[in-house]
């Protein structure tokens, strides 16, 4: 299975940190010269390329990118046929909360935009800080799936296994609209309640 990471922001270096080495993954990025700087890192076990040949060549592409970047590459031909993992929080500029939600959502806005991808939604309620810990620390922390292909959400579902999380299943793309709520409270909390980023969402099963 090939992962293409689009974007190397925060979130998108923790997952190919965790990721390298166990199984093929290529970096997308515009700045090539940072991206293998940053590959060189991980021993040599990642391929660097354009957004668009990265894409191309993967099995699975993940938008680590803010939203209206990812909705902004979700139009690209590239990413016909492929599993498109989403992992943004429709933040406002100033961080008050989502520009929208309930009734819409940024995973089913890509959805729109890219018509003949698979979208899942995913990781948007994991601080990037998660990533730096030891995979056992992580292991039961859930990572919340919604999207409409069941072959997509298995495929996913092994990515989020293999960067070292649980999966929590949530049912179709709509569910979205209320992943992304609990990700914005995630964010709230950690930092306007001064929690800070060594935190995540967890269900509870009682009884």
């Amino acid at each position: 299975m090939t992962i293409a990471i689009i974007g190397l922001g925060n979130m998108g270096k923790g997952l190919a940190t965790r990721l390298a080495g166990k199984t093929q993954l290529v970096l997308g990025a515009r700045d090539q010269g940072k991206a293998s700087a940053f590959a060189a890192t991980l021993g040599g076990e990642a391929l660097v390329a354009s957004p668009e040949e990265a894409a191309a060549r993967a099995d699975i592409v993940v938008l680590a990118l803010p939203f209206a970047a990812a909705l902004d590459f979700a139009k690209s031909p590239a990413l016909a046929g492929k599993t498109l993992v989403d992992i943004s929080n429709p933040i406002k500029p100033d961080f008050s909360g989502l520009a929208f939600g309930f009734d819409t959502s940024a995973a089913e806005q890509l959805q729109a935009a890219a018509p003949q991808a698979y979208v899942v939604k995913a990781y948007n309620t994991i601080f990037s800080a998660l990533f730096a810990l030891p995979a056992a620390q992580t292991a039961d922390v859930p990572v919340f799936l919604a999207g409409n292909d069941e072959a997509a959400i298995g495929k996913v579902e092994e990515l989020v296994k293999l960067s070292g999380f649980a999966v929590e299943k949530s049912g179709t793309l709509d569910a979205a609209r209320l992943i992304e709520p609990v990700g914005m409270l995630n964010i709230r909390l950690g930092f306007a309640q001064g929690l800070g980023t060594g935190i995540a969402p967890s269900w509870v099963r009682v009884g």
